[in-house]
Parts: structure tokens; sequence; C-alpha cells
């Protein structure tokens, strides 16, 4: 029977009155206690992961404990941890949504051994706050209660510690009940976890750094910077139009004096502004720092101020560059914070000669961030001289307006500066990537969780689907499922075990409990079609040629093709996606992680799945010779139109034939059929048999080669943009000696097609069945205003680019062909590119359908269906998916859907998740160019010499394109001593005093002695390219002008590179000399390789491009890194 109690808020209004709001607040008698020690579990009902029964008791830390210490209650080490309501909802009031997500998913994940407690919920610990009693007080004596009820609970088998920062409460409560015990954070690691080095340090910089907080807050000290308004100020302000609210955006070019807010929510829509809003120097910034949601007020129109439109390098002091801004744009001023955007950040200590020392125990350092976004952080340590060479991690724990720099606390050491593996993951933490190894419930060995059958029951009555177990005594071994429906055993026999395992040893009363989510499949155990889903599913092994085409090497195959001529001449064209949902079940613990991940991250020597590689390696992936079962798309064609007649979606099992990479297809589709030598399906059949699936196999490509024409060509407006891969060269000794763009194959777009196909039906099939709920992908079109550059690039060679419309955009590009220089085509759609917003999944409740379209596809809906081994939104819409096609079968739906709401929070997490993984993919690709190149002198080697393109201008400099390697980066006309480039008879540039003149399609140096050169747009120059090195940030590329001449290759260069390999063996170039260097310093490979085991991750070497998503991303584009 649930009790009504009434919760009274008491909030200040704008003019300064107090308001009363009383909300209803229900109390239940029972609420899931998530212990293996429940004392009534038919009560309890427990629905979660469980607490581990190998503890020696229970650690429950108050409010405060939680907010200040949470990245050591992140340690795997610590167990047995109980969050109470109380504390989560202070963390979520006080440290905002980031670090209460955080939380969040941290009692979600199955490696950590803790769980929430709705303690205000039970009536048993529910405690109204007394008259007169702080809000600190009443939390403190809330968890106190819901401790000692939690112990009584549990039948008083397992102590329970409270820890708290509180002293008053360690005496008050310390004593007061048996078992039960009160103490301080610091008292409890000293004493229950002494030989957790890094908790302890950890420890002692927190406590540090909240002493220097505290000293500070005392000392009488000048305001560095205005105070931020109070929150029912700045909502009053949003709300009457006064204040802006938008995000920070930092550029990292001009970090100190250049900060843009991105107008969001109501701001963007009443404000009337279609600009940014300019954030100009720090003081205007006040503490804000990039990612925070900030409310801006804007200044008078005399104070606005203009964005400079100079190159410039990365500069950490406060001076602008000397050339004058652009026209003055809407400026403002921060007036407060309405959402910290804090996060870890990787920074570098100053050398031995900066590090000044700031008392006996303990030196305030100024450390620099890796991100130039980020200002400087000032932290106290012991350990700045031992850190000096090592990439660090820290956290911001304040910025006080007495502080000219934010405070915070050293957290972890990721390795040495340059050293692959540190730089690796210091990419990671930059973008908030956790690849931390799948738990033991997610991976295929699983562990011992309990004994006994009392506590197998609690174990398993909070699952209410199958699980099995195999019941073994001295006659016979049986099999069995078990369902636990309102905590009654049914069993039935059945064959196979896909979640759960019991292992009973001679009786049926003392057996072991393992818990394992993952398939088997070893060749003591090899994993076989089921005949239930033999019956259920339509079987495609017999009458289907099934077939991939992939990157070399691939070992996640998610999608295959088949083409075939049906009885009645018509041809029907099958996608046919691997089926994950079948093993991934909504809420358990794979699914979980692979919500949190939302991808798999592929970087440039490495992968980081976001299944186990049980799922994404193996049983899951639709490799050649095996069964495998899938999610098909099947269509009926016309047989000379390609017109669709029908369309069928459902479950099939199929044996793919092929597993074909992509040059061999493109290969067979050109009639080089030498190449089935390097397939390893045809090297064991005699010739007769060979010549026929060799005839089977090409009618096959090829007919599907023709039907992706007609599909695209139906796509009228469909953009067709730049996208380089690089490939690479190397010499007899496996040294890489070149790298070269790789030219797009047709059969890329074959395959493109057929899957763009598929998701588009899919997206309209989800979206009539669920028209509020459904997982689509939107693009909208771009703001005309980014065009600009395109056009006026474009008409600088004769051309017109007509942008009104994506099929217009697209005519335009087609037709802007220069038969003398194929780059200038190349560039204008690269600048296209640019130009474009990015897409992002959407739920279709939170949007009108106009707003459905996607704009580089030409497609009214779109939606991600094929990918479900690496893309979590693909395992949603094949959730949604089967929802559709019991609907349509009259079929109670066993698929659990998200809501609107649910769906739009998802969306936005996925979407945040693919932007870091793009990040990343970029920073690891610009780690080992920078890598390949640091290795050359550029004096004296070739290869450091190459032909660049000009394709913009800046006041002080041009951009410049190489085709050769696929580099874009920023080359200076003038340099930070003045001095302008000129380039004599020879065409061989020099430094001289002078000025430059920029005019719209070209630029002009002229020395003071009179001489002149021009650079015009498309202009071939010669570059040399070097690393700029730098110890506290990334290494970059840098171009320099050498020639004002095209720069013409030897011809036994043109030689070398007629062989050319793909750009994983600069990946494995650079990762074999890292490798020799670990070796010269005895550190084995085996070491490595069972790291690799142990973290469950796939640590592959080469470099697997994605065709959809990020075919621009290979193109190295280090313009970013000269402020363009």
């Amino acid at each position: 029977m649930l009790q009504k109690r009434e919760k009274v808020l008491l909030l200040k209004t704008f003019q300064g009155r107090t308001l009363r709001i009383v909300r209803e607040h229900y109390l239940r008698p029972s609420v899931p206690c998530n212990s293996p020690l429940c004392s009534q579990p038919t009560v309890c009902i427990n629905d979660g992961k469980l607490l581990s029964s190998d503890v020696t008791h229970y650690m429950i830390p108050d409010w405060k404990v939680v907010q200040d210490y949470f990245e050591i209650l992140e340690f795997p080490e610590l167990k047995g941890i109980i969050f109470m309501q109380t504390a989560c909802q202070a963390v979520q009031h006080q440290r905002g949504r980031r670090q209460y997500n955080k939380l969040r998913n941290l009692l979600k994940d199955a490696r950590h051994d803790c769980v929430p407690f709705a303690n205000e919920f039970l009536q048993d610990c529910y405690l109204p706050r007394e008259q007169g009693e702080s809000m600190e007080k009443w939390q403190t004596r809330s968890i106190y209660s819901a401790a000692v009820w939690y112990y009584h609970h549990c039948q008083d088998r397992m102590p329970v510690i409270m820890v708290t920062e509180d002293e008053e409460a360690v005496q008050q409560y310390g004593s007061e009940t048996e078992g039960v015990f009160v103490i301080s954070f610091k008292n409890y690691l000293d004493n229950f976890w002494p030989d957790l080095k890094a908790a302890h340090e950890l420890c002692d910089s927190i406590l540090q750094s909240r002493r220097e907080r505290e000293n500070e807050s005392q000392e009488s000290r000048r305001k560095e910077y205005p105070e931020h308004l109070p929150l029912e100020v700045l909502e009053a302000g949003i709300k009457s139009g006064r204040y802006i609210q938008g995000i920070l955006k930092v550029n990292k070019h001009r970090a100190q004096i250049e900060a843009f807010v991105r107008l969001q929510g109501a701001s963007s829509k009443d404000s009337g502004l279609v600009s940014d809003v300019l954030i100009h120097g720090m003081k205007a910034r006040n503490r804000s720092i990039h990612g925070d949601v900030v409310v801006v007020e804007l200044l008078p129109r005399s104070e606005w101020k203009g964005r400079t439109s100079a190159l410039c390098e990365n500069d950490s002091d406060d001076k602008a560059s000397g050339e004058s801004p652009s026209e003055p744009m809407p400026t403002g001023r921060v007036m407060g914070i309405l959402q910290k955007n804090w996060r870890d950040y990787v920074v570098t200590f100053p050398s031995k000669e900066e590090v000044q020392s700031q008392g006996k125990n303990a030196q305030k350092i100024l450390v620099t961030p890796w991100d130039y976004r980020i200002p400087k952080i000032r932290i106290s340590t012991q350990q700045a001289e031992a850190l000096q060479d090592f990439r660090v991690v820290v956290r911001i724990d304040s910025w006080e307006s007495t502080s000219v720099y934010p405070n915070g606390h050293f957290v972890r050491v990721l390795g040495r500066i340059g050293d692959l593996e540190a730089e690796i993951a210091t990419i990671l933490v930059e973008n908030s990537i956790s690849v931390a190894p799948f738990s033991e419930a997610q991976v295929r060995f699983p562990r011992e969780l309990w004994s006994g059958e009392k506590k197998v029951f609690c174990i398993f009555s909070f699952r209410l689907f199958m699980v099995c177990f195999i019941i073994k005594t001295e006659n016979k071994k049986s099999l069995y499922y078990v369902t636990t429906h309102h905590l009654k055993l049914q069993i039935m026999e059945k064959s196979h075990s896909p979640f759960f395992i019991l292992c009973l040893d001679q009786t049926d009363v003392s057996f072991k409990c393992r818990m394992c989510e993952m398939p088997v499949n070893t060749p003591e155990n090899p994993w076989k079609v089921s005949p239930e889903e033999e019956r259920e599913r339509k079987d495609l092994r017999k009458t289907h040629l099934v077939f991939s085409i992939d990157p070399k090497g691939c070992e996640d195959v998610d999608d295959t093709l088949s083409v075939r001529t049906l009885s009645n001449g018509n041809l029907e064209l099958g996608v046919h996606i691997a089926d994950v949902t079948h093993f991934v079940a909504p809420n358990s613990y794979s699914d979980i992680e692979a919500r949190t991940r939302a991808t798999t991250y592929y970087l440039a020597d490495r992968r980081y799945d976001m299944l186990p590689s049980i799922l994404s390696a193996d049983l899951c992936s639709l490799l050649g010779g095996v069964d495998r079962y899938a999610v098909s798309v099947l269509w009926e064609l016309d047989k000379t139109s390609y017109e669709i007649k029908t369309v069928w979606y459902g479950r099939t099992i199929i044996r793919s034939a092929y597993k074909l990479f992509y040059e061999a297809a493109q290969e067979l589709l050109d009639g080089n059929f030498s190449i089935i030598d390097d397939i390893p399906e045809f090297r064991d059949l005699d010739e007769k048999s060979r010549q026929a699936k060799l005839e089977e196999l090409v009618w096959a490509v090829g007919k599907l080669t023709d039907i992706a024409r007609h599909v695209r060509a139906k796509r009228h407006g469909a953009l067709e943009l730049e996208g380089v891969e690089v490939r690479i060269q190397l010499d007899e000794k496996k040294n890489i000696c070149d790298l070269i763009p790789k030219q797009p194959l047709e059969v890329h777009e074959t395959v493109a097609e057929c899957m763009i196909l598929a998701n588009h039906w899919v997206a309209k099939k989800i979206w009539e069945s669920f028209p509020h709920q459904a997982l689509l992908r939107q693009h909208p079109p771009p703001h005309q205003e980014f065009f600009s550059e395109l056009r006026e690039c474009a008409k600088a060679k004769g051309f017109f680019i007509d942008t009104r419309s994506n099929k217009t955009l697209a005519d335009s590009l087609d037709n802007a062909n220069d038969p003398s220089d194929p780059i200038v085509n190349r560039l204008l759609r690269s600048m296209a590119t640019h130009a474009m917003s990015n897409a992002l999944y959407f739920s279709t409740g939170s949007c009108a359908e106009e707003e459905f379209h996607h704009y580089g596809l030409a497609l009214d809906k779109y939606t991600h269906f094929t990918s479900p081994i690496r893309r979590y939104s693909d395992i949603i819409v094949h959730r949604l998916l089967m929802a559709a096609i019991s609907k349509d079968k009259k079929m109670e739906s066993k698929e659990n859907l998200f809501s609107n709401k649910d769906l739009e929070e998802l969306c936005r997490h996925i979407n945040n998740r693919n932007r870091a993984a793009q990040r990343s993919q970029k920073r690891s690709t610009e780690l080992f160019q920078c890598m390949y190149f640091k290795d050359k002198d550029q004096e004296t080697e070739d290869r450091c010499i190459s032909d660049g393109v000009i394709y913009s201008m800046r006041t002080n400099g041009v951009l410049v394109f190489i085709p050769r390697f696929g580099i874009k980066g920023a080359a200076y006309l003038k340099n930070k001593d003045g001095l302008v480039i000129s380039c004599g008879p020879d065409s061989r540039s020099e430094w001289k005093p002078g000025s430059l003149q920029r005019f719209q399609n070209k630029i002009t140096s002229t020395t003071t002695a009179g001489e002149s050169v021009t650079f015009h747009l498309f202009d071939h120059v010669t570059v040399r390219i070097s690393v700029q090195a730098s110890r506290c940030h990334s290494d970059t590329i840098r171009l320099e002008i050498i020639s004002n001449k095209p720069y013409m290759i030897p011809d036994t260069e043109l030689f070398h590179q007629s062989s050319l390999l793909l750009k994983s063996d600069l990946v494995k170039e650079v990762t074999r000399s890292v490798e020799e260097a670990q070796l010269a310093q005895a550190v084995k490979v085996n070491v490595i390789q069972e790291d690799c085991e142990k973290y469950c991750q796939t640590k592959g070497r080469s470099l697997y491009t994605l065709l959809e998503e990020i075919r621009d991303l290979a193109l190295l584009d280090v313009s970013n890194s000269h402020g363009i």
C-alpha cells in the first residue's frame, strides 16, 4: 500500500520573494535491495544487478563523499558499494548532469560492484526534514538511517560501513548501532585498502586541493572576474529576452582571445541573431570553459568586434595577430553558467626550470592542457618534478572569482610524452572514450557467483527471461531452460544455452552458478543453428548465392549481398545483415555496455569493439562458409527497368559463399579473372567447378553493379563528395618511403548503394509502424552562407555552382571539371563537404515529417540498419523492424521499445559518441602521419617535397592541398618576423622585408626592393612537409612553399609509385618501430598479446575505413592547426 507524503521546496523568485512549492511524494512498503543476502526475496523483487557475495562488508558513501571522491569510488577494486538515492540526488542537483550521468553509468556497469538503493521511497527509511534542520544534516541523517535498515534487512550478516566527511556525524553515529560503522573516507582507505596506492595518491590530491580552496576563500583577495548571477536571475533574463543562452565554443587557434556562443533553445529563435555571439577575451568569458552552457549579455553595437581572418599558430599569449579583423559581429559577455561541461583533461607539467615551489608541503603548479581550448589549471602536488615527462589526467574542482586560473587535482598518469600508447590514451581521454575491458558477465568465460539452492534462487529471481542450466547426476546429464515468472519456476527441456549456465554437481541442493550472456563457440562445443530457429526463419543457405565485399582483413562483417533470377524472370536483390539482436537481449549487460559505447571506435592501428569479440568477430560476423543468423531485406525487381515490385523483411539463415575484398571484386568486375588465385574459396576447386562458380560470381557482381547504377540514378540530387584514403609504399626492408592517395573503386559505390537502399526501405517501414518512436537519420540542408567560399573559388575557374538545392549542387559539381587539372573538381567537392552540416539521429516523435529529409542522399527518410555490430543505432532499428513485422502479423511484440522521450535522449548520446569516434579516428591518423614524417630529414629527404595546389586565400597566407599525400594545410606567405615570401628567377623562395596585398582570388607579395610574386587560386606550387613538435600538445604537420612552380616528380619516383599498398602499412611500420623500441627495453610481445586477451579488445594492424559514415576522414586536414 502506497503512502502519500508532501515534499516542500522553497524557491526564490526573480523579485526576491520566497515561493513555497509542495510536491506529492509516495512511499512504498518495499523497494529492490539488490543484495544476495536479501531476507525477503519475494518482497524486494530485485530486477537489476546484485552485489557480489564475496565481500567482507558493504560500504555506503554519504552525499559529500560521492561528490568529492567519485573518481576513487570508480576504482573496480572497491566492491560492495551502495549508493543511496539521497546521495545520488545531491550529485544531480549540485554537480550537474555530466557527473550525474557518470554516476548512472557506473551503477549500470557490470564491471563495478555497486548498486543503487531508493531509500527515500521506502516507508521504513524515509525521514522527513525537521524544522530548522539544514539540508546537509538531513541528507547525512537519511543516509545513516538507510544504512541501519539495510544492515538489519540482511539479517545482520554483513557489516555496513558508512563513510562521511562530517566529523559530527562520525562522533554521533560512530558507535550507535552494532554492525554499522561510521568513519571518514580517509580512514576507510587506510584501514580497508592500505595497499591501493593509486587510491591513496588520488585521495591526497583531492584533500590537498580542498585545503588550498579553503585557504584561498579565507584570504582577502581582489576579484579577477565578476561574480556569476544567481540561477533564478539568469532564467528570468533568458525568459525576458535580456540574456541569451548557448554553448561556449573556444577557437583553439586563438584560445585566449576568441570564443563563440552557439545559440540553443528559445534563444536561437527569439533573439533574432543569425550568427554566433563572439566572446572576446578571458574577462568576458568569465571563467566559463569550452562546452559549458552559458548565459550571455549582448554588448552595445559600438563595442562589437570581428573575428580575425589571418592564419594563426596556436599561441598561448593574449595578443591577437596584427591583421585587421573582419567586420563586427554580435559580441557579448558571460553572465553565468547554467551547466558546466567539466571532464577529465590531459595535461603536461612544466619543465624543471619552470616549476616554482609554493611551500614546504605542497607545490602549486600551473599545468598546460593538451587541448588548446582549455585554460591552464592550477593543481597542488609534490610530484611535479617526477611527472614533468608524462601525460597526466587532472580534473577541475572549482574556479573562484578571485583566481586567474581554475583549481584542480591530479587523477592518474597515462604514460611518457611521445610514447605511442600514451598518445593514444590521450586521444581517448580527450574524447571521453572509455574502453575498459568487457565485464565477466559479458565474455565467454564466466565466474562463480554463489553456492546453495536458496541463494541461487535469489540470484535468478530478478531475471524475467529464459535461463538455462545443466543438471549432472550419477546416471544422466540433462539440459533445461528455466523461466522465473512471479518467482514460480517452470522447467522445460531445451537444446541450447544462450544466457545462464547452472552446473549441478551430484545433488540438486548444492551447485555452482556461472553467469554468461554470451553463446559458446569452441572446437569442443561448436555453435550450431537451433532447430527452433530453423523453423521460424527463412532458410537461404541452399537457394541464394550470398557473399560479402569488405576491406581486406575485415573481421566484423556486418553485411552480405545476393542477387538471383526468379522463376518469373524478374530479379531478386537481397541485403543480409548480421542478426545481433538475437544474441543481445534488451537491458542485458552486453546491451547496456553497447549502449554506453554507442559505436565501435576505429583508430589508426586498432579498434575498440562495441560488442564482445565472440559476437563482433565470430558469431555475428557473416564470415564465409559458416551458418549465420541474419535479418534480410529482399526486393523483387523488374528484369529490365529494375523497378521494385515487392519487398520482404524478416529473419533468415544464411551461409556466405565468398568473403571478397574490394580490390578482388573490382578485378572481377573489370574482367581480370586471375584475381581468383587470391580468393580462398577458389583454391581447392577442380577446373570445371572453378569455372562454373567463377561465372556465377562474376554474373552476380556485374548484376549488382548494374542495379546499383540504376538505383543511384533515381536518387536525383544525391551528392558525390570528395574523400581520399591514403596508400603507403614500403621498400624492401619494409621502411615507409611514400604516402599515395588511393582512388575510389566502382565496387565501393555498388556496396554503398545497396546499403543505402536497405536503410531507406527499413526507415520507411519502421516509421509507418511507429510514427512517433522510430529512430531515423536526418541531414539538414546547409546554410547558404557556408557555400560562399565554394562559389567564389569556382568562379575563379569560370564555373558557376548553384547551391539552391541538393540536385542543383550535384549537377554543378559534375559540370565543374577542368580537363587540364582534375584536382580542381576534387577540391570543389571537398569544399562542398566542409560546408555540410552533420547528419544526426533523431526520434520521429520529436520533429515534423518535413524535417526528416536527408539532404546528402536526397531521400525523404533514412536510417542506419546495416551495421549493428559496430553501431548501437542499428541495434535499435533492428528491434523496431522486428516489432513492425510482429505488428503486421498481429502478433505480440517481444521487443522493448523506447518512448519518444527516451529515444530522443538516446539519440543525443549516440550523436555525441559518434562525434567523439570521428574526432579520435582523425586524431590518431594525424598522430601516425606525424610519426611518419618526423623520421624524415626535410632538408635531404626528397619525400618531404611535393606538389601542392592553392585552394583558399588568407590575409597572411594560403591553404594548400597536396594530392600526393591527401594532406590539406596552411602555408604562410608572411612569417612571425614580418618578412614576406619572395621568389627569384629560379623560382626558389626566400624571406625578405615587404608586404602582402590580398585580393579575392589572388594574393601578391611585394618586397621593399620592388620584387613581387602573385599566387592565384588553384596554382600549383612546390611544398616542403615537416612536423612541428610540441611538448604540451599534439605534433602537427607544417607546410612551407619553397617554389612558386609545380613540383616535377622524377621518373624514378613515378616508377616506384606503380606498386601501391594500403594505408594500414603506414600503421604497421610505425607500430613496428614502436615495438622494436619496446623490445629494446625488454618488453615482451607476449605480454601485449596477453593484455589484449585480458581486455577483450581487438588490436588489429589494419586501418578499417568506414565507407558510409566517414569517407572524408582519411583526408588529413591539418588546416585546423593554423587558425583557418
